[in-house]
């Protein structure tokens, strides 16, 4: 839920100049969880939640298409200069998945350390 949460947030409360700094605390709460609440495969379950958290803030996004680019010019930027053959929407759509792709990446790698981390410390 952080990620249609951050999706709603980044459309009505966080300037974009701030979101890069929030993004990194979601990433390491939600590395924590999965390596204390999954049974395994933690980098999996990171992938995975990365890629959901892309789904909610892409619609969100999309379905607050103006809003959100209105408060994120360098955003808007990107969408329409790569816009040049598609929809700035569907733009928005593959570069959602490809950022959902790298953060759940991202989480799994950082879920894979704390896991390791509170496996040792159990000894």
């Amino acid at each position: 839920m952080f990620g249609l949460a951050m999706g709603l947030a980044t459309i009505f409360f966080i300037p974009s100049g701030v979101e890069p700094f929030v993004w990194p605390v979601i990433f390491i709460v939600c590395a924590y969880l999965i390596a204390k609440q999954a049974s395994g495969r933690p980098f999996l379950h990171g992938l995975l939640l990365g890629i959901a958290n892309s789904i909610w803030i892409t619609a969100a996004h999309i379905l607050f298409f103006d809003r959100y680019l209105g408060g994120h010019p360098s955003e808007a930027r990107t969408t329409f200069a790569l816009a040049a053959a598609y929809s700035p929407k569907i733009v928005m759509a593959g570069l959602g998945l490809l950022a959902g792709l790298v953060s759940g990446a991202v989480i799994g790698v950082l879920a894979v350390l704390v896991a390791k981390i509170l496996k040792s410390s159990e000894r």
